[in-house]
């Protein structure tokens, strides 16, 4: 049960100090170097656990340091209109008898953890490492949502790729990057909740501890194997929407040529009848020359020549072109 709500760090220093078997939980948010020198020298924490949890962007790990874990965690939200997963930062200075957690983000909100810890007497018994459970179990927990979230809009992508969508190429990758991210968060914690189980689920007394990781551990699996699915979901998605783009394109090339195809058709047919109707064109042009001297117009045949030759040379050439297959 809570005892005290001490006011400012060095007040819940001294509390502790004068508490037998108490366990003091610092909250801090985004502090600097100077708000973290009390706890620095009172705790005896690490300089390059200080120097990461001031910097913060560091990825999911943990560390001991003497009788000290330094843990990072990333805790994760999805925004669905922006199809983005936000993450908040997370480290905890856990020790014998000490919790000291520094948020960089405004989530997640501890004070849930810390309600469900007063609340559970047994579980308070367990010490500090039972808080960095109860905060990894809600770090976990809120994956959940976040899986959702990329559930539903693969599915959205699935049924875009098969609409013809041509936006669809730049979704598939933002939102594959998103995964990447969102397991860069997870995939750590399989090797960190490993360790936690080897260390405090040795003995009789630590057996519920054992239990408690190993029930994290088990989400974090499910997490993690949903989020591979997603990866090579995405993939394969990406692979068919190439495919589709190349068949359309494919489609366009060939409806293209077929409608260049008739065009040189219709170009052939054209020419054809204008040479045909050219050929009579020439002979009247020949004729129609105001010569003195062309003796073949004064000739009795001459007219009915003239309209045989240009009637030759139109069928001839109609004949020809029928042949080519121009008509």
């Amino acid at each position: 049960m809570r005892v005290l709500s001490p006011a400012t760090p060095q007040q819940t220093i001294e509390a502790l100090a004068s508490i037998p078997d108490a366990l003091a939980w610092i909250g801090l948010f985004r502090p600097n170097a100077a708000a973290l020198a009390d706890l620095q020298t009172e705790f005896d924490l690490h300089p390059l656990a200080i120097e990461d949890a001031v910097g913060a962007h560091q990825r999911p790990k943990l560390e001991r340091y003497g009788d000290v874990l330094f843990v990072v965690l990333r805790a994760a939200f999805y925004v669905d209109e922006r199809e983005e997963v936000e993450f908040g930062e997370l480290h905890l200075f856990v020790g014998p008898n000490f919790v000291v957690s520094v948020r960089h983000s405004a989530k997640p909100d501890l004070s849930v953890v810390r309600r469900r810890m007063e609340g559970d007497p047994r579980l308070l018994a367990l010490g500090p490492i039972a808080a960095l459970y109860g905060i990894m179990d809600a770090v976990v927990d809120q994956y959940a949502p976040v899986v959702a979230g990329l559930e539903t809009d693969i599915d959205e992508i699935e049924a875009q790729v098969f609409e013809g969508d041509p936006s669809v190429s730049r979704r598939i990758y933002e939102l594959s990057q998103e995964v990447l991210d969102f397991q860069r968060a997870t995939l750590p914690l399989t090797a960190m909740l490993q360790t936690l189980r080897e260390t405090y689920g040795k003995g009789e007394g630590n057996l519920e501890l054992k239990r408690a990781f190993r029930d994290v551990a088990d989400h974090v699996a499910v997490v993690n194997e949903r989020v591979d699915g997603f990866r090579q979901t995405l993939r394969e998605i990406l692979t068919v929407n190439a495919t589709l783009v190349a068949q359309r394109q494919n489609e366009d090339m060939k409806k293209l040529a077929e409608t260049s195809n008739h065009q040189n058709d219709e170009v052939k047919k054209i020419s054809a009848w204008a040479a045909i109707f050219f050929a009579p064109t020439v002979v009247t042009g020949i004729y129609g020359m105001n010569f003195d001297y062309m003796p073949e117009l004064h000739f009795a045949w001459s007219y009915p020549a003239a309209l045989g030759l240009m009637v030759g040379l139109s069928v001839g050439l109609y004949a020809s072109f029928k042949k080519r297959g121009w008509l």
